[in-house]
């Protein structure tokens, strides 16, 4: 009898061990591919959007980028519809060939608040939804980009080697958990690289001349995870054409010190100038703009060119 007993204890036992497996396994699976690329030394190139449709949302979840910036700053700020396109760069086939729900491409969130304005409302909304990072129009300070990272965390366990920034992100993480995928989101939902084990991006953009004169002191505030450059905006703020001497060496002058420092840094590009961008530095550079159902010829031309002269074969 107590053979039996134990016999069957055993059977329960191994039951549940292998129901639980595969929630173990995805547990330590990097769920961000685009941190995961960056790990690894690679470049990542993504694409702009303003086209929140199913049929776009498809096509660039097939598309060879890896990141999509979803602009929310210049478009409706829309929450069903970010919902929707969200779920809709969800390719199932793909991730039932691989085994796990990493998303080849990573959906990041540009906001409609700059970084003088309150962001901590939008963060939380768009996080909860389960988006992967969230890029900070137009920072100047390092006290913006302080605030912009403590929008993005959770306020972290006591005793934590990096409790510092506070977060200040309220918990409810039911929807976002889901969309991951994972058992334990509330402690992979954090900035990386502060938390190596994070899966969250916070996106810096420079596009202003005191942001470009404060530029070392913000891409090295904790939590901040890359810089973006943008250098319409920076053109416009400067008072000068994009391409002046004065425009180009502000640019410059930021991804130098990008290099210096390990932050990735993105700017936008085209067939013109992307390789010679990736040789000044540039590992997070952005490849075409406005897709309208996936990504069209030139896009899909730089993309190419983009990936050849950097070696990526993944």
């Amino acid at each position: 009898m107590k053979k039996k007993c134990l016999s069957a204890l055993f059977t329960v036992l191994t039951v549940a061990g292998l129901a639980a497996a595969p929630a173990m396994a995805q547990d330590n699976v990097r769920i961000n591919r685009m941190i995961e690329t960056l790990e690894k030394g690679d470049p990542v190139f993504g694409l702009f959007t303003g086209n929140f449709s199913l049929a776009n949302a498809r096509g660039l979840a097939r598309s060879n980028l890896d990141y999509i910036l979803i602009d929310m700053e210049h478009t409706a700020f829309d929450m069903e519809k970010l919902q929707e396109f969200l779920l809709g760069l969800t390719d199932k086939a793909a991730i039932a060939r691989q085994g796990n729900t990493q998303m080849r491409t990573t959906p990041i969130v540009r906001l409609p608040a700059n970084g003088r304005n309150d962001p901590e409302w939008l963060v939380k909304q768009i996080l909860d939804l389960g988006a992967f990072g969230i890029m900070f129009p137009y920072v100047e300070t390092a006290e913006e980009a302080q605030r912009a990272v403590a929008a993005m965390r959770y306020p972290q366990p006591r005793g934590s080697d990096i409790a510092e920034p506070r977060g200040v992100r309220g918990s409810s993480p039911g929807v976002a958990s889901w969309y991951w995928g994972v058992s334990d989101y509330t402690q992979r939902a954090d900035l990386w690289p502060l938390n190596p084990r994070g899966e969250l991006i916070s996106f810096i953009q420079i596009e202003s001349a005191l942001g470009v004169q404060n530029a070392e002191a913000i891409m090295t505030t904790p939590g901040v995870s890359a810089i973006f450059i943008g250098p319409a905006d920076l053109a416009m703020n400067m008072g000068l054409p994009g391409n002046s001497p004065e425009v180009q060496n502000a640019i410059s002058s930021v991804i130098e010190l990008c290099v210096k420092h390990s932050v990735p840094c993105g700017i936008t590009t085209g067939a013109n100038d992307i390789t010679a961008r990736l040789d000044q530095g540039i590992m997070a550079p952005t490849v075409g703009y406005w897709g309208d159902a996936g990504i069209g010829g030139s896009t899909e031309a730089n993309l190419r060119t983009a990936r050849e002269h950097s070696g990526r074969t993944d």
